[in-house]
C-alpha cells in the first residue's frame, strides 16, 4: 500500500484513532498490506477485525499484533499495544481505504484499471490479462478468486505509485455488489464474460443476474471501454446500457476479436485469432474449448492496452493452466488422465467440461465423469442437475460417478435414460468414490472430476492425480 499517516487512514475510514503503547502518533506512516485473516498478517500490516457468521476477527487481534501488525481496524476497542482505529463497520472501512488509495494513485500516476465480471471464466481471464499487462509495466491482480467485498479491496490496496495496471476480478452474490466494487476502483476497461445460472439461487433468477452483471458497464464513462461477449445474448444487450466504447469478442464475424478453426484435443485448443485485420494461429494449452472465449476476452483487453497481437498470442501460448483446480491435468500412469476441474461449477461450466471430456477421450480408453453438486442454484437446482445427467448420456460418456447426496439427481437422471450403453454409480462420500475408482479405472481412461467448491471434490481429484502419477 502507499504510505499514509495514521491520521490520513482514520480520516479515510471515518474512524477514531486510539494510540498504542509504542509512541506512534497521528503522523506515523503505515504502508503495509491489509489483511482480514490473522494468519496472513506480517510485519507492518494492517489487520481489519471483521465480524463473520461463524467467528469474530476481534478475537484474533492479539495474534495479529504478535505477527507484526502495525495497525488494527476494529469495531470496538481491544487491548492492544499498537494503534487502533475504531469504526462502525470494518468491512466498510476496508472498502473506504481502498477507495482512497486508488483515488490517490489514479490522480498521481498513470494507472489503468481493468474490471472483470461474468458468471463463468473470471479467474481464468484475469490471469491471462495479468500476464499481458505485465508486459507494459508493474501489475496488480486479484489473488486466487479475491472478487468480493473483502477480496476486492484487499487487492486494490496492493497498488503502489509505480503500478501501471490494476486488474480487479469482481464477483457478486446480490445486486449492488459489483457497483460497490466499481465505485472503489472505477474501471477504464470493463469486461463482461457471460450471464448464466451460476449463483442464480442467490440472485433470485437470471434477470437479476443480468442486472447485477451489467453494473460493470452501466457507470462507465464515454472515455472507457466495455469489452463484451458478442456470442452471449444477454451480455450483448449491455451495449445498450453503457456510454463506453464497445469492443466485442466472440466466434462470430461481428466480433472485433474473434476465433476461427477451433480444434480441441488433449493438449489444448488450436485456433486462429483475428483482430485489426491481422490473423495468427494460436496453440492455447489451457484444456477445454470453452476457455477460448476467455482467451478472446483477454486478447480484447490486451488490444485495448495497446499490446501488439503477436505479443498477445505469445502470452496465450505461454499459459498452461487456467488456475489451480480448473481443468488441471494430472495422472499419466498407464495412460490414465485425471482432469481436476472441481474448484467451481455452474450449469454452463459443467456442460463445457463434459463436452471437453467427450472430445479428448482416447480411442482405446473410456470417458469417466466424476461429478458432484453445483451450488447456489436455488429453485433451478433439481432441473439443472437433471439436465447435466441427460447431457452425460447424450455425449455418450462411458461412466458417470456421482458423489454426494446433493448431486444424486444427476445419477437418477442418467439411469432413467434407457438408450444409454454407459453406466452410473452413486456414492455418498468421496472415500467410497475414491476406492471404487482406483479399483475400476483402466489403462487410457480419461477422468473428469467436476463440482462446485462447496462439494469438496477438488481433493478427490488431487488424490486420483497422486494415485495415477
Amino acid at each position: 500500500m502507499i504510505a499514509l499517516t495514521l491520521a490520513e487512514i482514520a480520516a479515510a475510514v471515518n474512524g477514531r484513532l486510539v494510540p498504542g503503547d509504542g509512541g506512534a502518533g497521528p503522523e506515523t506512516l503505515i504502508d503495509g498490506e491489509s489483511q482480514t485473516d490473522s494468519r496472513e498478517v506480517g510485519p507492518g500490516h494492517i489487520f481489519f477485525a471483521r465480524r463473520g457468521e461463524e467467528t469474530d476477527g476481534h478475537r484474533y487481534a492479539a495474534r495479529a499484533v504478535d505477527a507484526g501488525a502495525a495497525l488494527l481496524v476494529v469495531e470496538h476497542e481491544v487491548d492492544s499495544r499498537v494503534p487502533q482505529i475504531v469504526v462502525a463497520d470494518s468491512t466498510d472501512a476496508l472498502g473506504a481505504l481502498a477507495t482512497e488509495v486508488v483515488r490517490r494513485i489514479r490522480e498521481a500516476g498513470d494507472l489503468t484499471i481493468v474490471g472483470i465480471t461474468g458468471s463463468n471464466g473470471k479467474t481464468t481471464t484475469k490471469n491471462l490479462v495479468a500476464a499481458m499487462a505485465e508486459r507494459t509495466g508493474p501489475t496488480v491482480a486479484s489473488a486466487k478468486s479475491f472478487n468480493n467485498e473483502v477480496g476486492g479491496p484487499v487487492t486494490m490496496l496492493r497498488v503502489a505509485p509505480d503500478t501501471r495496471t490494476l486488474i480487479a476480478e469482481m464477483g457478486a452474490s446480490a445486486e449492488g455488489e459489483i457497483a460497490r466494487l466499481t465505485a472503489m476502483a472505477p474501471p477504464h476497461i470493463g469486461v463482461v464474460l457471460t450471464v448464466g445460472l451460476a449463483h442464480a439461487g442467490e440472485f433470485g433468477g437470471i434477470e437479476t443476474t443480468f442486472r447485477t452483471k451489467s453494473e460493470m458497464v452501466r457507470d462507465l464513462p464515454a472515455s472507457a471501454i466495455a469489452v463484451l461477449n458478442r456470442d452471449d445474448p444477454r451480455v450483448a444487450q449491455m451495449a445498450e446500457l453503457t456510454r463506453a466504447q464497445v469492443h466485442w469478442f466472440g466466434l462470430g464475424s461481428e466480433a472485433d476479436v474473434r476465433a476461427t478453426d477451433v480444434d480441441t484435443s488433449a493438449d489444448g485448443t488450436r485456433f486462429v485469432i483475428h483482430a485489426d485485420g491481422a490473423s495468427l494461429p494460436v496453440h492455447f494449452r489451457v484444456l477445454g474449448e470453452h476457455h477460448v472465449m476467455n482467451a478472446l476476452a483477454a486478447a480484447a483487453v490486451g488490444r485495448a492496452l495497446g499490446i501488439p497481437l503477436a505479443e498477445i498470442v505469445e502470452t496465450l501460448e505461454s499459459a498452461t493452466l487456467a488456475a489451480p483446480g480448473r481443468m488441471e491435468v494430472l495422472g499419466g500412469r498407464d495412460g490414465v488422465t485425471i482432469i481436476n476441474d472441481a474448484y467451481n461449477a455452474s450449469p454452463d461450466s459443467m456442460s463445457a467440461a463434459l463436452r471437453t471430456l467427450a472430445q479428448i477421450r482416447r480411442p482405446a480408453g473410456r470417458s469417466v465423469a466424476v461429478l458432484g453438486a453445483m451450488s447456489e442454484l436455488g429453485e433451478y437446482s433439481i432441473e439443472e442437475h437433471r439436465r447435466v445427467g441427460l447431457q452425460a448420456v447424450r455425449l455418450r460418456i462411458s461412466e458417470l460417478v456421482v458423489v454426494g447426496a446433493e448431486a444424486r439427481q444427476l445419477h437418477i437422471s442418467a439411469i432413467n435414460e434407457g438408450a444409454w450403453d454407459g453406466e452410473s454409480t452413486f456414492f455418498p462420500t468421496q472415500d467410497e468414490a475414491f476406492a471404487y475408482l482406483t479399483e475400476t479405472l483402466r489403462a487410457d481412461d480419461t477422468v473428469l472430476v467436476k463440482s462446485s467448491n462447496a462439494a469438496g471434490l477438488q481433493r478427490l481429484g488431487d488424490r486420483l492425480g497422486e494415485a495415477y502419477a
